[in-house]
C-alpha cells in the first residue's frame, strides 16, 4: 500500500475544469482519472449477486457479452438464509472476483423494502422488514469490502416499484420514511460504511433523490456519518448542479462533458460555491485512492471453490414451505418423476442489469440423478416456458409418467418474462399451463412435491393438492445441486421467508395504492408494511414472514432477561436455549420480536429486533444470546426529530416465525427523553395530566365545573370522557363565569414557565 496522500493539497493543484470532470463518469463503467496528477480511473460494475463485467461496449442493460463469474443466489434467496456469516463469505468471494477483474466498486447490494410483491425488481432486494434487510446488507458490504473492493448500497431511497421509476414520486409521512424505508439503509451504512451509496431514480416527497439534500446530506452524511460518496443510478440525474449541491458527487454514466460544463459554469457565475465542489472531489478521491491502494493484481480465483460456496448459499436460501406426511426427504428407491421445463432450463437469476454469465450452470434433473441412489429418475417437460396455454400432448406425457412413479416432483415458477427490472407484475399468478400441469399431475399422483423458482411470492390455488412445497427462489448457478441436496436429505432445509406470501394480492397493504396515479405514488399504508399489516389486521397469509420448515424439530426453553426494569439507555441481555429434538443435524433461525403493550402512538403489534441462526446436532442444546438497546424499543417522533422510547411495559417475543411465538416475557422500560411540553388554549385535560404541573392545575381547577360533582353518578362515564378531551378554553364556557379569558392566559403562562 502506498503512502497516505494529502488529498486537500492535491485538490489545490487542480484546475476548476479538472475538479468538475471528476464528478462525471469517464464512460459507462469507469470513473474519470487525471493522469498528470496520478489520479487513476477506477472501474465500477454491476452486482450484487455476481460480477457483471462486460468485455466491451457502452451498454448497461446486459445485452452484450460479460466475463464469466460466479452467479450466487439473488437477494430474495440470500435474505431467506438469515445467515450473516454466510452472506459475508459470499461477499468475500465477490470481492476476490472483482480484484481478479480489476473492478474497484461492485454496484450493490439493493436494500429497498418490498412494499408490494408486484415490484418487478423484488428479487434483487432483501426483505419487507428494515431490520432484516439492513443486517443482510451490512454483512454483504463487509464481505466485499474486506477484499479491498467497494460496494454501492442502492437505491437510496424509497425505490419500491419499476413502473415509471425514473419520474415517480414516492409520497409518505416522515415516520414511515424513517421507520421503514430509510431504516433499511441506516443500519447498513452505520455498521459497514459502504464506499458509495447509489441514489434512486424516483422523487421522494416531491424532490428527485438525485437532488434531495435532506436525504443525501442531512441524513446520509451528517446524521448517519457516511464517509464515501453518492453516485447516481445510471441516468438518474435531473439537474446536475442542484444534485451536486445536494450531495450527489458522481454522475454515471458519462454525460459526455455536459455535466462538467454545467458545474464549471455554476462555479464561475456564483451559483455553486467552489468549496462545495472541493468537498465532493475530496470524497471521490478518498474512494478512488482506497480502491487503487488496495488493488491486488495477482488475485487468482478458484471457480470450483466459489461454485461450491454458491451451492452452500443456495441450500440455505431455500425455504421448505410445506411437508405433509414426511414426504421429504425423498426415498432413494422406486421411481421419481421429474416434471417441468424449469428442471432442464432453470430460472437461476433475475432479469435486467444484474444478469450474470455463470462460470457453469447445473441441470437440476441431472443433479437429482446423481443423488437418487437406487431410485429411477425420469423426466417430462410438462409445459413450454414460452407459452401460457397448456399443451394436451405434454400434459398427457407428464400424467403418464407421474402415474407410473412413486412420487412426482414438479418444477414450476415464474419465467423471466413474468418478472424483471423495468416493469412490475400485474398479478401473483404463475403461468396457466404450469397451474393446470400441477393440477393434472395431482389427479394421478397423490405424492406430489412442487419446487418453485421465482423471485417473489406467487398465489398457490393448487397448494392443497401438493404434499410438499420447496421455495427455491432464484438459486444461482449451483441451484441444481442445492435442490437435490435438500430433496434427498443431504442437508436439512434451513431457510425462512424474509417476506410474507399473501393468500391473494388484495390482502397486500399497498394493494389499493400501487403503483399510484401518474407519477404520484402515495404510501397510504404507512408503517404497516408486510407482516406489520397482516398481524394488525389479523389476516391469515398463505405463509407468514419468518416461516420455514426443517427435517429436524426444535424445542425452545429457558428464556431469561437479565433485568425486569431498565432505562432506555441500558442494554437488555436475553438468552434462550434451543434444542434439536430431531434425528438429523440441522440449523434453526431464532427470531426475536418486540411489542409495545400500550402506546400513545400507533405501532405494529410486534417488530423484528433480533435473529440468530444456530447449527445443532441431534439432541444438542445451544444458548442463543441477544442484546437490545434504545433503538429496539423506539419509534420515530416527528416532533422531536428523533428516536423516542415511551415509558411502559414491553413484551419480548421469541418465535419460529412471526406467527409462531413460542416464548415470551416482559420488561419495563423507562424513557429518559425529556419532552418540553408547550400548552395552549386547545390542550386537553388529558394532555395536562401527562405532566406534574398540568396534573396539579387539573386538581385545583376541576372543582369549578358545575357538573364535577356528578362524575360519580349515572352519567359518570360520559362526563369523564367529556372532561378528558375538553380543551382548556372549555373552562370558560362551562365554569359558569368562574374562569375567564384572562385566567386562561395566566394559567398558560404558568404552565409554560413564563
Amino acid at each position: 500500500m502506498s503512502e497516505p496522500r494529502d488529498i486537500k493539497s492535491l485538490i489545490a493543484e487542480m484546475t476548476l475544469e479538472e475538479k468538475a470532470s471528476l464528478c462525471s463518469g469517464k464512460d459507462t463503467w469507469h470513473m474519470q482519472g487525471i493522469e498528470r496528477l496520478g489520479i487513476p480511473s477506477i472501474m465500477v460494475t454491476d452486482g450484487p449477486h455476481g460480477l457483471r463485467k462486460q468485455r466491451a461496449s457502452a451498454d448497461h442493460l446486459g445485452l452484450f457479452d460479460s466475463v464469466p463469474a460466479t452467479c450466487f443466489p439473488s437477494a430474495v434467496g440470500v435474505a431467506s438464509s438469515w445467515n450473516r456469516d454466510l452472506i459475508r463469505r459470499m461477499g468475500e468471494a465477490l470481492g476476490k472476483e472483482c480484484q481478479a477483474e480489476n473492478v474497484g466498486v461492485l454496484l450493490g447490494p439493493g436494500a429497498n423494502i418490498k412494499r408490494s410483491p408486484l415490484c418487478g425488481r423484488n428479487f434483487e432486494y432483501f426483505s419487507e422488514d428494515p431490520y432484516l434487510s439492513s443486517e443482510m446488507a451490512a454483512s454483504h458490504i463487509m464481505g466485499v469490502q474486506s477484499q479491498g473492493v467497494g460496494t454501492s448500497l442502492k437505491h437510496f431511497a424509497a425505490n419500491n416499484q419499476e413502473h415509471r421509476r425514473m419520474t415517480s414520486d414516492s409520497v409518505m409521512d416522515e415516520r414511515t420514511l424513517r421507520e421503514i424505508y430509510l431504516a433499511s439503509f441506516e443500519g447498513a451504512v452505520k455498521q459497514a460504511q459502504p464506499w458509495t451509496v447509489m441514489c434512486a431514480y424516483n422523487k421522494v416527497n416531491g424532490k428527485f433523490a438525485s437532488e434531495n439534500e435532506e436525504l443525501l446530506s442531512d441524513i446520509l452524511k451528517d446524521e448517519w456519518g457516511h464517509e464515501g460518496f453518492v453516485v447516481s443510478d445510471w441516468g438518474a440525474v435531473n439537474e446536475r448542479v442542484q444534485g451536486l449541491a445536494a450531495g450527489l458527487e458522481l454522475e454515471m454514466p458519462s454525460s459526455n462533458g455536459e455535466g462538467t460544463a454545467q458545474i464549471v459554469e455554476a462555479v464561475k457565475n456564483g451559483e455553486l460555491e467552489e468549496a462545495k465542489l472541493d468537498c465532493a472531489v475530496e470524497r471521490l478521491l478518498s474512494v478512488i485512492f482506497m480502491a487503487a491502494d488496495q488493488r491486488r493484481p495477482n488475485t487468482v480465483v478458484d471457480p470450483e471453490k466459489h461454485h461450491q460456496l454458491a451451492r452452500e448459499v443456495a441450500r440455505e436460501s431455500m425455504v421448505l414451505l410445506k411437508n405433509e406426511d414426511g414426504i421429504l426427504p425423498l426415498k432413494r428407491s422406486g421411481k421419481i418423476a421429474v416434471i417441468g421445463a424449469l428442471a432442464k432450463q432453470p430460472r437461476y437469476q433475475g432479469s435486467g442489469s444484474s444478469q450474470i454469465r455463470p462460470t457453469r450452470l447445473e441441470d437440476i434433473s441431472e443433479e437429482m440423478i446423481r443423488l437418487a441412489g437406487a431410485a429411477e429418475v425420469a423426466y417430462a417437460p410438462g409445459y413450454d416456458l414460452k407459452e401460457e396455454q397448456a399443451s394436451d400432448e405434454m400434459t398427457k406425457e407428464a400424467m403418464q409418467l407421474a402415474a407410473e412413479a412413486s412420487v412426482a416432483v414438479v418444477f414450476a415458477g415464474l419465467p423471466s418474462h413474468y418478472e424483471s427490472e423495468g416493469f412490475d407484475r400485474k398479478h401473483l399468478r404463475m403461468p396457466a399451463n404450469q397451474i393446470s400441469l400441477i393440477e393434472a399431475v395431482a389427479e394421478v399422483q397423490p405424492n406430489l412435491v412442487v419446487v418453485l423458482s421465482n423471485g417473489a411470492p406467487v398465489e398457490m390455488s393448487w397448494l392443497g393438492q401438493a404434499k410438499a412445497v420447496l421455495e427455491a427462489y432464484l438459486g444461482g448457478q449451483a441451484l441444481g445441486g442445492a435442490i437435490a441436496d435438500l430433496l434427498f436429505g443431504e442437508a436439512s432445509p434451513s431457510g425462512k421467508l424474509a417476506e410474507t406470501f399473501p393468500a391473494k394480492l388484495s390482502d397486500n397493504p399497498s394493494y389499493l395504492f400501487f403503483p399510484g396515479e401518474g407519477d404520484r405514488v402515495e404510501y397510504r399504508e404507512g408503517i404497516f408494511v408486510g407482516y406489520r399489516y397482516y398481524d394488525r389486521k389479523e389476516l391469515v397469509p398463505l405463509f407468514p414472514f419468518g416461516h420455514g420448515l426443517s427435517y429436524a424439530s426444535f424445542e425452545y426453553s429457558n428464556l431469561v432477561l437479565d433485568k425486569k426494569q431498565m432505562k432506555d439507555t441500558d442494554q437488555l441481555r436475553i438468552t434462550i436455549d434451543v434444542t434439536n429434538t430431531g434425528t438429523c443435524a440441522a440449523q434453526e433461525i431464532v427470531q426475536l420480536y418486540v411489542r409495545d403493550i400500550e402506546s400513545q402512538v400507533i405501532r405494529p403489534d410486534k417488530e423484528l429486533k433480533g435473529f440468530d441462526k444456530v447449527a445443532l446436532a441431534p439432541g444438542e442444546t445451544k444458548t442463543v444470546t441477544f442484546g437490545l438497546g434504545h433503538r429496539s424499543f423506539a419509534y420515530y417522533d416527528v416532533e422531536l426529530k428523533g428516536w423516542v422510547v415511551e415509558s411502559g411495559e414491553f413484551e419480548i417475543l421469541i418465535g419460529k416465525s412471526s406467527r409462531d411465538i413460542v416464548l415470551r416475557d416482559g420488561v419495563e422500560v423507562i424513557s429518559t427523553t425529556e419532552r418540553q411540553e408547550s400548552f395552549h388554549r386547545n390542550s386537553t385535560i388529558s394532555d395536562l395530566m401527562k405532566t406534574e404541573k398540568g396534573a396539579a392545575f387539573v386538581k385545583e381547577y376541576i372543582s369549578m365545573l358545575p357538573f364535577a360533582s356528578a362524575i360519580e353518578g349515572s352519567h359518570s362515564e360520559m362526563l369523564k370522557a367529556f372532561m378528558q378531551f375538553m380543551p382548556l378554553r372549555g373552562l370558560i364556557s362551562f365554569s359558569g363565569g368562574k374562569f375567564r379569558e384572562a385566567d386562561l392566559q395566566g394559567v398558560l403562562e404558568k404552565l409554560n414557565g413564563r
